[in-house]
């Protein structure tokens, strides 16, 4: 079905080959570059148009691109897709992804269209594509079809040459593929001013945390549904007299604060609404595993401390895998027992996140935006 499906994109790909390439496409399935996106649109010479493709869950971010005046366009792959949205793309001259995107294996690619990763992400602790152990039981044509995917990209946005690596290694892609330009998503944190508004959004909503120590605990997206939280966590993570702990799960995992939540300490705060990364910037302590959200918390003033909780380090190293190095480069060692983060938390030792920005964060400075704008209304002015 795959493979009839990505015929179906290939075909109508080459009945649309002769449309005019004056569009610019950005297909979107995390809403974390809605600044990116608005600054692009204003800075796009003329003869192009801006569209934005958007998956399902990224509504509220499309409908914020929308009434700034972005066409936008919601997509899910199946022939409506194919039928609508494959003219589109074929219409674009610079096509940017935030994701991997299976359809891009049937798209026909032409040598004057850039095709670009943006990855959702300033680093990497998880493993994914080849390094991920799983991907070498997946059948030959599975295997065909994702570097099919891989290779359809020109440019891979990265913040640093490790970041570069690992699209080196996981997508099998040359190195000269990376542009170490920074990631746009990573500029707000550097910034004084989202830094206040994120503060006060914060505030206005759970005003509690003004004044405490903030825990947050912002373990990553797990697919496998026998995933559990440890016994004892919630009593670990409220160990601190003095401190709040917000707990942040993702949506699909959020059953899983059930037993937390019968604990029934009012120390520990749910809050569904708010964002991650504005809780991020009223934390004074992380507390996640192998989520790339210890990247932009490092790069915050308000960052204190964060622990790795890594209790299910066993199991996630055999799927989906664990960067070989990651205890070259963590900030702090890992901790696995939930008595050891418990005393972690009560120690509350500052951490230095210089040498872990250094090697991650190296193009996250803040002007990452102007740097990618620049480089691709460039490119869309010599052609």
């Amino acid at each position: 079905m795959k493979v009839l499906y990505l015929w179906l994109i290939k075909l109508f790909s080459i009945l649309n080959i002769w449309r005019p390439k004056n569009k610019v496409v950005y297909v979107m399935s995390f809403n974390d570059n809605v600044d990116f996106i608005k600054q692009l649109a204003q800075r796009l010479p003329h003869k192009y148009v801006l569209y934005v493709l958007y998956r399902p869950n990224t509504e509220a971010a499309a409908t914020d691109l929308a009434a700034f005046g972005i066409k936008t366009r919601p997509f899910k792959d199946g022939l409506k897709f194919v039928m609508d949205d494959v003219s589109l793309l074929m219409s674009a001259k610079l096509i940017i992804c935030d994701n991997y995107y299976a359809f891009l294996g049937g798209l026909v690619k032409l040598s004057l269209v850039k095709i670009v990763q943006i990855w959702h992400a300033d680093g990497a602790i998880k493993k994914f594509g080849w390094e991920d152990p799983t991907t070498e039981k997946r059948s030959s044509s599975d295997k065909h079809r994702f570097q099919k995917v891989y290779d359809h990209f020109d440019e891979y946005i990265v913040g640093s040459k490790a970041m570069g690596q690992v699209f080196v290694n996981s997508y099998h892609e040359n190195s000269d593929k990376m542009e170490l330009l920074g990631y746009p998503r990573s500029d707000q944190y550097l910034s004084e001013d989202w830094q206040k508004k994120a503060r006060e959004r914060i505030y206005r909503s759970a005003p509690e945390l003004k004044d405490h120590r903030v825990i947050l605990y912002a373990p990553t997206y797990r697919e496998h549904q026998d995933f559990k939280l440890p016994k004892g966590l919630g009593s670990a993570l409220a160990a601190d007299p003095n401190a709040l702990v917000v707990v942040k799960l993702h949506p699909v995992l959020r059953d899983r604060e059930v037993p937390m939540r019968r604990i029934g300490n009012p120390k520990i705060k749910f809050y569904h609404e708010l964002e991650t990364s504005d809780l991020l910037a009223v934390a004074d302590t992380l507390v996640t595993d192998y989520s790339s959200v210890a990247f932009d918390f490092s790069l915050l003033p308000n960052a204190k401390s964060v622990i790795f909780f890594m209790f299910d380090l066993d199991s996630y190293q055999k799927d989906p895998g664990i960067q070989d190095d990651f205890l070259d480069w963590l900030p702090v060692e890992p901790v696995y027992k939930v008595e050891q983060l418990r005393n972690e938390i009560l120690t509350s030792k500052a951490v230095n996140f210089d040498k872990f920005n250094e090697h991650w964060n190296t193009y996250n400075d803040g002007q990452a935006t102007a740097r990618v704008i620049d480089r691709y209304i460039k490119f869309l002015g010599s052609n």
